[in-house]
């Protein structure tokens, strides 16, 4: 269509959004903590509440309020400082969490998760910075940008949400192997210094 990215334009940015989500960060590591631990139950519905917060930060960023993070040095970094303490945050829970034994499959306090994969993406400037840094290359300035803003934007979300279920998937297949409280504890301790690592990453990748 007309108003839309060319389709070489739309294929080019399927492909960059893949590899970004490919690489390692904070949605990466703690999907594999809730999936491992928690179930596959678990691990979707905060897919769920990544893929929402990835699309409001791109609604805003095609409103223009991603620019403001942008300009402006004091919101970044209380942003992004709020992020890592999230991370930080869940990574301590993750630690401290007693073993059960008995990985949960069912989807009680469901919200819980889906509002955690929600915040983790609502509190990642990086996120909103891609959306004014990367995704404006894909744009093509000669037809309506805002349709072509929100159509990448809706593209991203796909990407990401397919590549972020197939992690819960790969991961939620260790959960019979963690049916045993030493077993889940080593697992979850693991993974969760992995997302504290991932959280001082963050904040010295994130610098300005």
């Amino acid at each position: 269509m007309e108003f839309l990215p060319a389709t070489e334009a739309v294929v080019s940015f399927a492909f960059t959004s893949m590899v970004i989500e490919l690489t390692p960060g904070p949605n990466m590591t703690y999907l594999a903590i809730v999936a491992a631990g928690e179930g596959r139950n678990r691990g979707y519905v905060t897919v769920a509440g990544v893929a929402l917060g990835l699309a409001l930060i791109g609604l805003a960023g095609a409103l223009g309020v991603a620019a403001l993070i942008e300009r402006s040095p004091t919101f970044y970094e209380v942003l992004r400082w709020a992020g890592v303490a999230f991370l930080l945050f869940l990574a301590w829970e993750g630690w401290t969490k007693p073993a059960s034994g008995v990985v949960n499959t069912v989807t009680d306090g469901a919200m819980r998760y889906f509002m955690r994969g929600f915040v983790t993406n609502v509190l990642n400037p990086k996120a909103a910075v891609f959306y004014i840094a990367v995704l404006p290359a894909f744009v093509d300035p000669a037809k309506p940008v805002l349709v072509q803003t929100l159509a990448l934007t809706a593209i991203y979300v796909i990407v990401a949400t397919a590549v972020h279920a197939a992690i819960v998937a790969l991961a939620g297949a260790l959960a019979p192997l963690l049916n045993d409280p030493r077993r889940e504890q080593v697992a979850r301790r693991f993974l969760s210094a992995v997302l504290a690592g991932v959280a001082l990453w963050f904040a010295w990748s994130t610098a300005r």
